[in-house]
């Protein structure tokens, strides 16, 4: 990619003074309307601060990349400043960082998956050279940085000086397809020239697949790093090559003991001759398969992910339909068969009653076994459907169909003349009647009645025991803020309400409010107890808080995790209990202060007014600990928040 064509010189300063990050940001948004770039500054002005708000822009060694997507842009564009005085206010990934060089892309809305990404990408792979970066730094005039934009020649020179004649591919992917995806990237790579091996990475994210890896290094490779956390796409593909499997986030701790474990691996056992119709071949576990504990693990974060979409699609097109008719009377047109308000709630229904368990069968299936696996995984969610088995039937459809399949494309492997064939008939047609006749007629009452016992006992529960369950999934929400046992909690909720009981999402949704209004209330009750930057993330917190968001106390828990964690479990936990035991019900699937008005099982504003007051009184006891405990902290210490600000 060329980025001067997406800049010029009258877009760039060098040696620029600003008091603060917002005056940095309101100077390049102007830069971009006065070049003719944009159609009116103050919405991408408001795109790019509303950006601000959901994470870090700013990254390590002095970098900021600030961005906005708005229909206020002409074209895709960036404006660039240098800074004599680094700013200190930056939110970033590296705590310490002083932000000296801020880059303002500017994105139409209609490029937010293409151009966006592509550009970021671009940069991040580029700045995490310490070479070009510096070579931007030290520019004394707009001419000059310009002219510096596309020179990479001393990069090229650098990775011509390898020590070792060796090769390691490597895949990314984490379920956002953003962020981790691409600094694991860059992580390898930089680790890769250090130590003299030629790293190439490909990056399976929100674009699609980018730097495929080619038939020549596919042949050339020694070995391959896969750090993902939701399914490889393709993996047949290395087959022959001694493997590393480890999660998306582990080559920005180590990715230099990762390349070497990958080496050891090669040397150890070396590759195999590559096959173009090699096909799906499955690697043995010396060559790195991947621990059956890890593939349940990813098979199920893989099924959420992908169910995470149509959960939210469906729930709100449902909300609104129920919302519609409550605010202007139209019940009658809501229950009208063929009416437009029932269409409405039929498709939002239509995608949680009918797709949801389906895609979730599905692609656990697709997380083990790859694309062979999903034809027989769709089958094994309808059959779940048919058998009444609900979210159980589906996580246990998504299974069989995964390792049958696994199991299948060992002892049936595509090669010859029939590969296509084998790929494209026996695999899914075979898989389909394989474990769809399992579904249906082998573990199909078993299950329903598993089904039905986990319905009965979910509504049996009251007091004491609706409020240990509450409790308990409280402080599952809290305990990792999206993490895995966050997850957990969530597959367990979207089960019982698939199943009839819709009390364990009422928690759930009220819970996820008390982690972010907790750290904004901290970060202004106890001001002098937090850094400057704790208290500019403490501002935004609560409006991720009012969308049932948990992760904007992330850099909270990251800083003191024996402090935070405890402090946020104590409060949600008693906002489960209290929900639980009012038996406040919700049946569709929203997150925040959205789902105020759906609340069952008492009068609407007796149980609206209980499910808040949970999460408000949750997050007066949650704010209330970290003060004290931070205020403890800082005791202990015998340290101020203004030595915290100075380091």
């Amino acid at each position: 990619m060329l980025l001067q064509a997406l800049t010029s010189p009258s877009l760039i300063s060098t040696g620029e003074s600003f008091q603060s990050k917002q005056e940095a940001i309101r100077y390049l948004v102007d830069q971009l309307g006065d070049a003719g770039k944009l159609t009116n500054k103050e919405d991408f002005f408001q795109a790019v601060l509303d950006r601000e708000k959901l994470s870090p822009t700013g990254f390590e060694g002095g970098l900021a990349i600030p961005h906005g997507k708005s229909a206020s842009v002409k074209e895709a564009a960036f404006a660039i400043a240098t800074l004599k005085a680094p700013l200190t206010d930056w939110e970033s990934i590296d705590p310490n960082n002083k932000v000296q060089l801020v880059i303002l892309l500017a994105i139409p809305e209609s490029e937010a998956g293409s151009t966006h990404l592509s550009l970021l990408s671009e940069f991040v792979t580029r700045l995490s050279k310490e070479s070009y970066k510096n070579g931007l730094l030290q520019a004394k005039t707009n001419t000059e940085l310009f002219e510096r934009l596309d020179k990479t020649e001393d990069v090229q020179a650098q990775a011509a000086e390898k020590k070792l004649d060796k090769t390691v591919l490597a895949i990314t992917a984490c379920p956002a397809g953003i962020a981790h995806t691409y600094m694991a990237a860059e992580a390898l790579i930089k680790a890769g020239k250090e130590m003299g091996v030629d790293v190439f990475v490909e990056k399976q994210g929100a674009n699609g697949i980018e730097d495929r890896h080619t038939t020549k290094l596919l042949k050339k490779a020694d070995a391959i790093i896969y750090a993902n956390d939701v399914a490889v796409k393709e993996e047949e593909r290395f087959a022959h090559l001694p493997k590393v499997k480890t999660s998306v986030a582990a080559p920005l701790r180590n990715a230099k003991g990762l390349l070497q474990e990958a080496l050891d691996k090669a040397e150890k056992n070396p590759k195999k001759e590559y096959s173009p119709d090699q096909g799906s071949a499955s690697a043995d576990e010396e060559t790195g398969e991947k621990p059956f504990k890890s593939e349940i693990k990813d098979s199920i974060l893989t099924g959420i992910s992908y169910i995470i979409p149509v959960i939210v699609a469906g729930g709100m097109t449902l909300a609104a339909a129920v919302l519609i008719s409550q605010a202007f009377g139209l019940q009658d047109v809501y229950a009208e068969e063929g009416s437009w308000l029932w269409l409405l709630r039929q498709l939002g229904g239509g995608l949680l009653g009918q797709l949801m368990i389906p895609i979730l069968a599905a692609y656990m299936a697709y997380s083990i076994a790859d694309k062979p696996a999903l034809g027989p995984g769709f089958a094994a969610g309808v059959a779940a459907n048919l058998i009444g088995s609900g979210f159980l039937g589906g996580m246990l459809g998504g299974f069989l169909a995964g390792f049958f399949l696994k199991y299948l494309k060992k002892k049936v492997q595509p090669k010859g003349t029939f590969a296509g064939f084998i790929s494209f008939w026996v695999y899914p047609v075979v898989g389909t009647l394989v474990v769809g006749s399992i579904m249906l007629f082998v573990v199909g009452e078993p299950l329903a009645l598993l089904n039905q016992g986990l319905i009965n006992w979910l509504d049996s529960l009251s007091g004491a025991n609706a409020i240990l369950l509450g409790a308990i999934l409280g402080a599952m929400v809290s305990f990792d803020l999206g993490g895995p046992v966050n997850k957990a909690a969530y597959t367990f909720c979207i089960g019982a309400m698939a199943s009839g009981n819709i009390v364990p999402y009422a928690a759930f949704a009220s819970v996820k409010m008390v982690s972010a209004f907790s750290v904004t209330g901290a970060t202004i009750i106890g001001k002098k107890y937090f850094t400057k930057q704790e208290q500019e993330i403490g501002k935004q917190t609560w409006l991720l808080g009012l969308a049932g968001i948990t992760e904007g106390a992330i850099p909270f828990m990251i800083n003191d995790p024996l402090r935070v964690i405890p402090s946020l479990i104590a409060g949600s936990a008693v906002t489960g209990a209290i929900v639980a035991y009012f038996n406040i019900g919700l049946n569709v699937p929203g997150a925040g202060i959205f789902s105020l008005a759906l609340v069952q099982g008492q009068p609407i504003f007796i149980a609206a007014s209980i499910w808040l007051g949970a999460a408000l009184l949750g997050a007066l006891i949650s704010m209330v600990l970290l003060i004290a405990t931070r205020k403890s902290k800082l005791k202990k210490d015998g340290s101020s928040v203004q030595t915290q600000d100075a380091a």
